[in-house]
């Protein structure tokens, strides 16, 4: 923890709701405390079971969930999670191992932070995730300029909307997994590295693992059918990063 003061208490984030899960409850208040000085409503749960009922209850935009919860641990509450809400979910982790970090993001989450951290860092992550949706369009456009959906062949991405479609059947993404899409197919002829997406997607406070990337690449492409061999629509260029495929 650090012991540096908060700064000064705005508006930014009235009206958005987080759930902290965490069975540690002086932890679990201290970051709660920091989100209620941000203006966020806060709930505290310390089980999987009541993070599951609470998030029905409440349907929180962000949740900050423990991976070593006992019982029902922070892995089968995020899969359970992501059967009903598409709120961003932060997982703490308590080692800081390539494993720990795939396995929380093989099952939805969307960014991690390795105990102990500074609560500080943990709000600018929140922060960067509740900009993204304003993060390929730089301002709200008028509704006779929101713009033609883009389309790769079979796939449809409607950024305005924030809807994918492939051949005429919804494509059920996360919030993450849609922001990553929405960047590449912004510039379909560039090839984005792995640090140009996080900063894209994630915002540029964030520090950690760049193969991030590639775990919610990966789920994109499943979710797509996109067989990495032979993609149609997010292609790998070798030692660079990734761009956006024709869809042919």
């Amino acid at each position: 923890m650090d012991g540096v003061a908060l700064a000064p208490r705005d508006d930014a984030h009235r009206g958005y709701r987080a759930l902290v899960v965490d069975d540690e409850a002086p932890l679990a208040d201290v970051i709660a405390s920091y989100l209620d000085r941000e203006h966020f409503e806060v709930t505290v749960c310390h089980t999987g079971v009541e993070a599951l009922a609470v998030a029905r209850d409440v349907d929180p935009d962000v949740v900050v969930l423990d991976l070593g919860l006992p019982g029902l641990d922070g892995v089968e509450v995020c899969r359970q999670l992501r059967t009903f809400s598409d709120a961003y979910v932060v997982m703490l982790t308590a080692r800081d191992t390539e494993m720990d970090t795939v396995v929380g993001l093989s099952v939805g989450a969307d960014d991690y932070v390795t105990k102990p951290f500074s609560p500080r860092e943990l709000v600018a992550r929140i922060r960067a995730m509740l900009r993204r949706p304003r993060a390929v369009a730089t301002s709200a456009p008028a509704p006779a300029e929101v713009p033609a959906p883009r389309v790769f062949g079979a796939l449809t991405i409607d950024v305005a909307g924030r809807q994918v479609d492939l051949d005429d059947e919804p494509i059920m993404l996360t919030r993450t997994e849609f922001d990553i899409l929405a960047a590449l197919s912004s510039r379909p002829a560039v090839v984005w590295t792995r640090r140009q997406l996080i900063d894209a997607v994630w915002g540029e406070p964030w520090v950690g693992n760049d193969h991030l990337v590639d775990v919610h690449i990966g789920h994109v492409r499943r979710k797509l059918g996109d067989d990495p061999s032979a993609p149609r629509f997010v292609v790998t260029v070798r030692g660079v990063g990734y761009r956006m495929g024709t869809g042919r």
